[in-house]
């Protein structure tokens, strides 16, 4: 999860190096430094964001042509100058970028300081730098062979760039379980552990393999190896993504643009895969593997995070409508207890950036055991892509704030259309059925654009609301996850403790916690529970809570009810989680605002979570 770039070529590499760091900061904000080679190596590293990096540099030698740089998201080590990467080795001759964490680094780390290495930093990063250099000295040998040495006696996860004083015409790169791509430009290469950093430059990429090596040479040579010494032809794929993408467009944070930006990106996830004039829905996995998953005993959906969420609502969706039974697991609780898992279920693997640790590591676990494998993903040629044995794309485009809004959106709308695509398969829906959910899954931009109206609305009470201590969030049936969702919106970005409970099991618990300066969030747009909702409202009311209700438009009665309402479209139920979590992610936002929070980077998240 912290980000990674490098370069080689005849262009001064620090402003190369400089733009990256910005455009990976979302993936650590702890630490940043870089390391530059011209005749002698150069290393500026300091604690904070990149912007102290960029004061602290200021009249300092930036010149070379070759190097690599880092902004971090602390694992071993407190964030601090000294545990800044990138590290350098005991004879200063090697300095090193990576993210990942060495697992067996201890026990390296004893054998190292035993024969004489002493270190700096309390990172395992430079327990694997002394490693290579100690192979190097010891078996005589250059240091790409040290290197793939090295990287078959450690445990663990990495993406690595590796400079050498003593050879200013090489980059060395190596992958194991964290992403590494590397743009190939006219006599110069760049890499970086996403393409941000490299779409300005080129499109033409390879994406390097797990457990592979590569040797970046100034003389424009792209070699590529395993760690078993197979030489490899680098396959080049020509990027689609556009730089103005990754750019705010006039948005003062990522997070609110990428809010705003859900009407679009939701269309982009539906289109060429539906058509509701003519009764169809087609993704191409689901049709490829169509025989399999039709004949699917069981569904086991496992993500993390946000992405889990979406994926209980995916359980509501395929459980109602396709009549298949799902388990929705946290992969990593999946991959560490000893769940029963065959040949006859499908296991949808669901992550925004396709790099999650334990997502993959739960996929390699559920495919050993015959399961097919459907991966939800958004970054193409991603390992969670490339792992699955089929899958579809979100279409959502980069996300760049830490917060997951967009991606959460178009991962509930493919699987919306899995549902139903699974539900005409197997006849457990009627046609009028479905054509009716396809014609309202085509107001849902629409609705979209409508609910973020409410902007200004959600500012105001989050002006009233942004001192409370607790919130607690409630909802009903589909709506459950969605408190769920908005709960960790608003302690991700504000520090505000919050909960997402169902509506019914607040009396078994939560309910002891209301008083006059708990504010309660429903979710109030389930038709079917109305009645319900408004007798957990009237609970809360009762012992002085303060109530802020999601609700459809007209809604008269909770509207004399609750405290503070926001009204949203209409829209059959079990669509409704794209329309109600809306407002809650306006109301996080502004609530974070207005606490003086960096929305985009709040403190202790990074955006991709590649380490276990």
């Amino acid at each position: 999860m912290c980000g990674i770039v490098g370069y080689i070529g005849p262009k001064n590499a620090y402003p190369i190096l400089i733009k990256g760091l910005k455009r990976l900061e979302y993936r650590g904000y702890d630490s940043a430094g870089i390391a530059l080679l011209n005749h002698d190596l150069n290393i500026l590293k300091k604690e904070g964001k990149v912007s102290d990096l960029e004061n602290f540099v200021i009249g300092k030698n930036i010149e070379g042509t070759i190097g690599i740089g880092h902004t971090r998201w602390a694992t071993h080590g407190v964030p601090c100058d000294r545990n800044a990467h990138p590290h350098v080795s005991n004879s200063r001759n090697l300095a090193i970028i990576h993210n990942g964490i060495i697992e067996n680094y201890a026990s390296l780390k004893t054998g190292l300081e035993q024969r004489g290495y002493r270190f700096e930093s309390d990172t395992d990063t430079e327990v694997l730098l002394n490693l290579i250099e100690d192979i190097q000295k010891k078996e005589k040998i250059t240091t790409e062979e040290a290197l793939r040495f090295a990287l078959n006696e450690v445990v663990g996860a990495y993406a690595i760039v590796l400079l050498d004083k003593s050879d200013n015409d090489k980059l060395l790169a190596a992958r194991k379980g964290s992403p590494l791509v590397i743009g190939i430009g006219k006599d110069e290469f760049f890499i970086a552990s996403d393409k941000t950093p490299i779409i300005e430059y080129t499109k033409k990429v390879v994406y390097l393999g797990e457990q592979e090596i590569a040797v970046l040479g100034r003389d424009g040579s792209l070699e590529i190896k395993t760690l078993n010494n197979i030489q490899k032809t680098p396959y080049i794929e020509q990027l689609e993504m556009d730089l103005e993408k990754i750019e705010k467009g006039g948005y003062e944070y990522f997070m609110l643009k990428e809010i705003h930006e859900q009407p679009q990106v939701i269309l982009d996830s539906m289109r060429g895969r539906m058509n509701a004039e003519k009764g169809w829905i087609k993704l191409g996995g689901v049709s490829e593997f169509a025989t399999r998953i039709n004949n699917a005993q069981r569904i086991i959906i496992t993500a993390c995070g946000t992405s889990w969420h979406s994926g209980l609502i995916g359980e509501y969706l395929i459980e109602e409508l396709a009549r298949v039974p799902v388990e929705v697991e946290y992969a990593s609780e999946f991959r560490y207890r000893n769940p029963i898992v065959t040949a006859s279920d499908v296991v949808v693997a669901i992550s925004q950036s396709g790099e999650t640790a334990d997502t993959l590591a739960a996929i390699e676990m559920a495919k050993e055991r015959q399961a097919l494998i459907y991966g939800i993903c958004n970054v193409i040629g991603s390992s969670i892509a490339r792992a699955s044995h089929a899958g579809s794309y979100t279409h959502a485009g980069p996300e760049i704030g830490v917060a997951s809004t967009k991606a959460f959106s178009t991962q509930i709308t493919i699987l919306t259309l899995m549902a139903l695509q699974l539900a005409k398969n197997n006849g457990s829906i009627s046609e009028s059925k479905l054509r009716q959910i396809l014609y309202e899954m085509e107001t849902i931009p629409t609705k979209v654009k409508e609910t973020l109206n409410t902007n200004d609305k959600v500012e105001k009470i989050a002006r009233k609301y942004k001192d409370a201590k607790n919130f607690l969030y409630l909802g009903r049936g589909i709506n459950f996850p969605v408190a769920l969702e908005g709960a960790l919106k608003l302690k991700e970005i504000s520090y505000i403790h919050a909960e997402g409970y169902p509506a019914a099991e607040m009396k078994h618990g939560p309910i002891a916690l209301i008083d006059e300066n708990m504010p309660v969030v429903f979710i109030a747009t389930n038709l079917s529970a109305h009645e319900k909702i408004v007798s957990n409202i009237q609970e809360v009311k009762a012992r002085k809570g303060k109530v802020i209700a999601i609700v459809i438009e007209g809604d008269e009665t909770i509207s004399k009810l609750a405290d503070d309402v926001i009204e949203v479209p209409e829209i059959t139920e079990i669509l409704s989680p794209l329309i109600a979590i809306v407002p809650l992610q306006l109301l996080a936002y502004h609530i974070a605002l207005m606490r003086g929070c960096n929305v985009d980077q709040p403190r202790n998240l990074a955006k991709s979570v590649t380490v276990e």
